[in-house]
């Protein structure tokens, strides 16, 4: 029996998506998407938005959003903190004209948008929203 739990939890290991490299700045996510050839997702989040911790906390970290995340350079910004107070990022919120939490962007190595999905998803969802847009 301890053998069979051992193992199980050796091929889970085994077959568990990858830890995401989350950048924190849109210059270094620009220079890392244009070196691997890739897309750019982008979540641009508040500390005191609710569904902007659910993102974090609940999808991102399933093997599914892993998964989906592989195919990006991923980028996660906070344009305010949880005093309401805009931080050294909140020029996104203008040049993305985000006005509403969470806000999700897939853009091209450039920065320009290609796709924009407002709101929280659960892992599945965002995982067919990344395959859908990014298509490779």
């Amino acid at each position: 029996m301890k053998t069979l739990a051992i193992l199980l939890l050796v091929a889970s290991s085994l077959t568990a998506a990858p830890d995401v490299r989350w950048e924190t700045s849109l210059a270094a996510a620009q220079k890392r998407a244009r070196a691997e050839n890739k897309m750019i997702f982008l979540d641009v989040s508040t500390g005191w938005c609710f569904w902007c911790k659910k993102l974090q906390k609940d999808t991102f970290p399933s093997d599914q959003a892993k998964a989906a995340l592989a195919r990006v350079v991923p980028l996660s910004i906070e344009t305010q903190d949880e005093k309401y107070q805009p931080t050294k990022d909140n020029f996104i919120e203008q040049k993305y004209k985000v006005d509403g939490y969470p806000t999700m962007l897939i853009l091209d190595a450039n920065g320009k948008e290609v796709a924009r999905e407002p709101g929280f998803l659960p892992p599945a969802q965002f995982a067919a929203w990344i395959t859908k847009v990014v298509k490779k």
